[in-house]
């Protein structure tokens, strides 16, 4: 990709950016959230048309109109959100648009062996028959990457591919990405977690602020390089904090039992205090009732038995809205399903808790006056960076929405913030800006709950960290008491001294 240019209105995404892969590399694109990487493969993969620039493949040049004629030059994209029909199965969601026909019919069983085939053979290990809707996200995303095996892909573009995988999940699409090159194909890897670069590419690409800075060796550079050349300045990542201190408890979890949508129990009798002024972490390997616990505590979901108290008043089975009116602040661990509505302007979102009060609505008018001032202020007070509050907030990068999600429920002044997986798919940039947001709660006397499959994360912003296993808190512990191993091992179910951990029905170990 030589001199690439996209703009859209006035605003450059890509300025003059060239980019060169290598046949058989793991080529690397790193850059802030907003930089401009995704646009820029956006561009490879025929979603977005140049205003300027040349693509050559394999030495011709050539004009992708469409993903269509990507995928005809062997070009296949991973997308960060998965583009799979839940209730169609693996095989059908792998042949959708490029289905065999016989006499006029899909052939779907041959279309099945043919990816039993491909996936043995790169070893991603998928049940052809499986429905989308039956398997992990780690698998889901096997099918996406067995999606462009299937229409011939040479070059494979995966998009923040770790922004949704446990780590063993992470560490199995590493081993597939080097299968894949073994094998002969080429990959571009959009991600922002500095070690995974370290650990599996061959060259770094960095983009700031929508320039290409340049290309370097993995070899040759180490994490620190990379972040500064990435954000234009040092990048410190151990959050500095003074210690907690914790007053009087303001948030308690007694006994309490949720049921997935079949009745089958995901928290377990489970038992949690947090005090006003420090912030307790859970650390804990995804699908252990996380999901359940924080839709339990934010109205989200029904609670099945036990209580939740918040400054000593009853919350447990409050509607959502009661539950934040009462003092709960919520980052969610998805943005896009229940943070924001994507086809809103960011304002618009900035103000979905607040719209129905004073100031913002009087007597039952909405004054947007109003809602636009106080948007102008959380945008520019939390760097949330767009062309205002109008722009749609799905046209922001994550990192943005995130920082304007902080920034509406911060500024509410809840006595308890929950942040779910609150740096999921940021850079590093953003990762610094938002562990400082929640110290900074923290330091105002705040309650914080910190749920992360992060450890090192844990680890560094926690004042204390509970672990959760098989739906119950096995365990608390110091963070400056403990190390990675310990925690990985209770996570897992074991203690240091290597003894399994059983659950009985009452969540005691």
């Amino acid at each position: 990709m030589l001199n690439i240019r996209k703009e859209f209105g006035t605003f450059v995404a890509n300025d003059n950016i060239t980019l060169q892969l290598k046949k058989g590399e793991i080529h690397a694109l790193l850059g802030e959230n907003g930089a401009g990487k995704s646009t820029l493969m956006n561009v490879l993969f025929g979603l977005y048309q140049p205003e300027g620039g040349e693509i050559r493949v394999n030495g011709k040049t050539v004009e992708i109109t469409d993903p269509n004629v990507a995928n005809d030059l062997g070009i296949g994209m991973v997308h960060q959100h998965f583009m799979l029909v839940e209730n169609f199965t693996v095989t059908e969601n792998i042949i959708l648009g490029r289905e065999p026909n016989k006499y006029g019919t899909v052939n779907v069983k041959d279309a099945a062996v043919k990816v039993q085939e491909l996936s043995e053979l790169y070893g991603l290990d998928v049940d052809p028959n499986a429905k989308i809707e039956d398997i992990s996200v780690g698998m889901q995303q096997r099918v996406e990457i067995l999606k462009t095996l299937y229409r011939g892909a040479e070059i494979l573009i995966f998009d923040e591919p770790t922004a949704s995988l446990t780590p063993q999940e992470i560490h199995e699409l590493i081993e597939i990405m080097k299968r894949l090159v073994n094998e002969g194909k080429s990959i571009i890897l959009i991600t922002h977690k500095l070690q995974e670069i370290m650990d599996v590419s061959d060259r770094v690409t960095v983009i700031r602020k929508g320039k290409g800075i340049g290309t370097v060796n993995t070899s040759e550079t180490n994490p620190d390089e990379l972040a500064s050349l990435m954000v234009g300045r040092q990048v410190v990542f151990k959050t500095e904090k003074t210690p907690a201190k914790p007053t009087e408890e303001v948030f308690q979890i007694k006994d309490l039992v949720v049921e997935d949508y079949r009745g089958i129990p995901k928290v377990k009798s489970l038992n949690l205090s947090i005090r006003k002024g420090e912030i307790v972490g859970i650390a804990g390997i995804d699908g252990n009732g996380q999901t359940e616990l924080i839709e339990a505590i934010t109205g989200l979901r029904k609670v099945k038995s036990g209580h939740i108290l918040l400054n000593g008043q009853e919350i447990t089975g409050k509607k959502p809205r009661k539950v934040t009116e009462a003092g709960i602040g919520h980052i969610p661990q998805d943005r896009h399903k229940h943070g924001l509505v994507l086809d809103f302007p960011i304002g618009y979102n900035i103000a979905l808790q607040t719209y129905y009060k004073e100031p913002i609505s009087k007597g039952g008018i909405i004054d947007y006056k109003t809602i636009t001032e106080n948007a102008n202020s959380i945008i520019e007070k939390y760097d949330v960076r767009t062309q205002g509050p109008m722009e749609p907030a799905r046209a922001l990068s994550g990192g943005n929405q995130q920082k304007a999600i902080i920034g509406r429920e911060v500024e509410r002044d809840p006595d308890l913030l929950i942040a779910a997986l609150p740096t999921r798919g940021l850079d590093v940039g953003a990762i610094e800006f938002i562990h400082h947001r929640l110290i900074e709660q923290r330091d105002k006397g705040k309650a914080v709950l910190l749920i992360s499959f992060e450890l090192d994360e844990v680890m560094n912003v926690s004042d204390r960290i509970a672990v959760i296993y098989d739906g119950a808190i096995i365990d608390t512990v110091i963070p400056e008491e403990t190390n990675e191993q310990e925690l990985g091992l209770l996570m897992a179910g074991h203690s240091d001294k290597g003894n399994s951990l059983e659950v009985g029905d009452n969540g005691h170990v």
